[in-house]
C-alpha cells in the first residue's frame, strides 16, 4: 500500500472514530467542561506514552525535544488550538447540540481546503472545486434562513483546521508530537484541578465512581482518532484530509437525528443535501481515478 493510500485510510478511520464520539459523551449530559478538559489533558499524556511503548517506538528524550525549539513551540500552539476545538465540540455533545457539532465538522473541510491552497500549494480537482462551492452554498443557505452565524460550529471547525495546518510544520514524528502537545499543558491542567478541588470541589469526584471513570476516559477515548489523524496528516494532502472529513459529521448527523432525536427541518435538509452532493462528486472522481491508475 502506498503512503498516500495509507494516509487516506488512516484519515477515514480517524473520522469514523470521531463520528461515533457522541455515543460516549451522551453518558455525560451537562458535564463540567473545565474539569473535562483538564482531566483529558492529564490522562492523555500517560496514555500516549503507553501507546508509544506498546507500538515499540522510542519516546523522544527531553534533549531531542528541546533541541528543536521550533517544533516544540508549534506543539504548544497546536495543543492550544486543539483545546479550543475540543472544548466547543464536547460542549455541543454534552448539551444536546450534536447537529451543531456535525455542522462544525462540515464547515471544517472548507477551511482545511482553503488553508491547504493558501499555505501548502495544494490544488483542487474539478470535483473538489464543486464540493467546496456546494458546501459553501449549503452553509450559506442555512445562515441566510436562520439569520445568524453558527458561532459554535465555526469555532469548532476553524480551530481544528488550524490544528491540521500547524501539524504539517512539526518535525517530531506523529505519535511523539501528540505526546509533547499533552505534556506541555499537563502542569497547567494539574494546577487548575488542584485549585478547583480546594476552592469548590471536583464534580467528577463527587458524582459517583462511574461518572469519574467517564471523565477520566475522555482523554484516551479522544486520543484514538487524534492519533490516527496525526498519522494521516503527514501521508496525504491537507486538501484530501479536509474532504474526507465529511465522514465524521455525516455519522454525527445520523446519530443526532436517529438516536438523539434532534430537530431536523427543511432548511437543514437543503443545507446538508448540498454538502452531501459535493461529497458524492468527490467520491465518484476518486473511484474513476483509481480505475484509470489500475488500467
Amino acid at each position: 500500500m502506498s503512503a498516500t493510500r495509507l494516509g487516506n485510510l488512516l484519515a477515514a478511520l480517524s473520522f469514523v472514530a470521531y463520528g461515533l464520539l457522541p455515543l460516549y459523551y451522551a453518558l455525560l449530559p451537562g458535564a463540567q467542561m473545565d474539569e473535562l478538559l483538564a482531566l483529558r489533558i492529564v490522562t492523555s499524556a500517560p496514555a500516549m506514552l503507553l501507546l508509544i511503548l506498546l507500538l515499540g517506538r522510542q519516546p523522544l528524550s527531553l534533549t531531542a525535544i528541546w533541541s528543536d525549539r521550533r517544533s516544540l513551540l508549534l506543539c504548544l500552539v497546536a495543543s492550544l488550538l486543539m483545546c479550543v476545538s475540543w472544548y466547543s465540540f464536547t460542549w455541543a455533545l454534552t448539551h444536546g447540540q450534536v447537529l451543531a457539532a456535525s455542522l462544525g465538522f462540515f464547515i471544517n473541510p472548507l477551511m482545511a481546503v482553503a488553508l491547504g491552497v493558501l499555505f501548502l500549494g495544494d490544488r483542487l480537482s474539478p470535483a473538489q472545486r464543486w464540493a467546496v462551492l456546494l458546501a459553501a452554498a449549503g452553509i450559506g443557505y442555512q445562515v441566510w434562513q436562520y439569520g445568524e452565524l453558527p458561532w459554535l460550529s465555526l469555532v469548532m471547525g476553524g480551530f481544528f483546521a488550524l490544528y491540521g495546518l500547524v501539524k504539517k510544520y512539526i518535525r517530531f514524528d506523529a505519535l511523539n508530537s501528540v505526546m509533547v502537545e499533552a505534556l506541555l499543558l499537563v502542569p497547567l491542567a494539574l494546577a487548575y484541578l488542584l485549585w478547583r478541588h480546594e476552592s469548590q470541589g471536583l464534580t467528577a469526584a463527587s458524582s459517583g465512581f462511574t461518572t469519574l471513570l467517564l471523565y477520566l476516559g475522555s482523554g484516551p477515548v479522544t486520543l484514538i482518532p487524534l492519533v490516527l489523524f496525526t498519522l494521516a496528516i503527514n501521508r496525504t494532502s491537507l486538501t484530501m484530509v479536509g474532504l474526507m472529513q465529511y465522514i465524521e459529521p455525516s455519522l454525527q448527523f445520523l446519530l443526532a437525528t436517529l438516536v438523539f432525536a434532534e430537530a431536523f427541518d427543511e432548511v437543514k435538509a437543503v443545507s446538508f443535501g448540498l454538502i452531501w452532493l459535493g461529497l458524492g462528486l468527490c467520491s465518484v472522481e476518486a473511484l474513476l481515478n483509481s480505475r484509470r491508475r489500475a488500467l
